[in-house]
């Protein structure tokens, strides 16, 4: 299995346009805490439950998509997706318990702020949009986790012996997570030449960038959990 490329086609260019606010998102704080296992547990705690009730929302939209899909490939591809989200939250829910959180306290956990403003700017997003945007607002999560994954497995800072988070690091190195976001990549790929995605890039270029820093606030929030329980 390749590595999915991400500086090519539309997605490439996309994550281009966001400039800085890509940099911030893929090389946040929160990041490299993981990498160098300095990450403090409370933070970590934080992003593992909003993490959850973010998956509930965004494999709703994955569903959306599904709806917005003109051929069978198209929606085999994105109901793969939405499957493979699905699934993740049984395995979501065993992950948290390693760390001493039980499923029923993350389920009555309200949403934070963070959460509600990224999920929910999405789904707008797909409701008011096309296929189109609606993948480009879920393509900094779908292929930027992937990036980030990667670049820790590789940087020669990341530290996996006795790092509390080595395990989640790892999970980015996965065969068929990499082919998942391969194939929502060619699936960008393949709505954007259908749609006209070139006449509408400083559109699709607004949606990306402003998904991409909900994705930087989302780290934060976990950070923020820190110096919230300071206090």
């Amino acid at each position: 299995m390749s590595t999915p490329r991400f500086d090519s086609g539309l997605y490439g260019q996309l994550r281009q346009q966001a400039g800085s606010a890509w940099q911030d998102y893929v090389a946040h704080p929160f990041v490299r805490q993981l990498g160098a296992g300095t990450l403090p547990a409370p933070a970590f705690h934080r992003y593992l439950t909003q993490d959850y009730l973010f998956l509930i929302h965004f494999a709703r939209a994955w569903a959306l998509l599904v709806s917005k899909l003109q051929t069978l490939p198209e929606m085999r591809t994105a109901t793969a997706a939405l499957n493979a989200i699905v699934n993740e939250l049984p395995l979501h829910v065993g992950y948290c318990a390693s760390w001493g959180l039980s499923e029923s306290e993350i389920a009555h956990q309200p949403e934070a702020a963070e959460t509600m403003n990224y999920t929910r700017y999405v789904l707008d997003i797909g409701h008011t949009g096309d296929a189109l945007e609606l993948l480009v607002a879920l393509m900094p999560c779908v292929a930027g986790y992937a990036e980030i994954g990667l670049h820790l497995l590789h940087d020669a800072a990341t530290v996996l012996e006795n790092n509390p988070y080595a395990s989640w690091i790892r999970n980015y190195g996965d065969r068929d997570y990499l082919a998942s976001v391969q194939a929502a990549l060619n699936l960008l790929e393949t709505v954007g030449q259908q749609s006209g995605a070139e006449s509408r890039l400083t559109r699709l270029s607004t949606i990306f960038t402003t998904a991409t820093r909900l994705e930087s606030a989302f780290w934060q929030m976990g950070l923020n959990a820190v110096t919230a329980g300071a206090q």
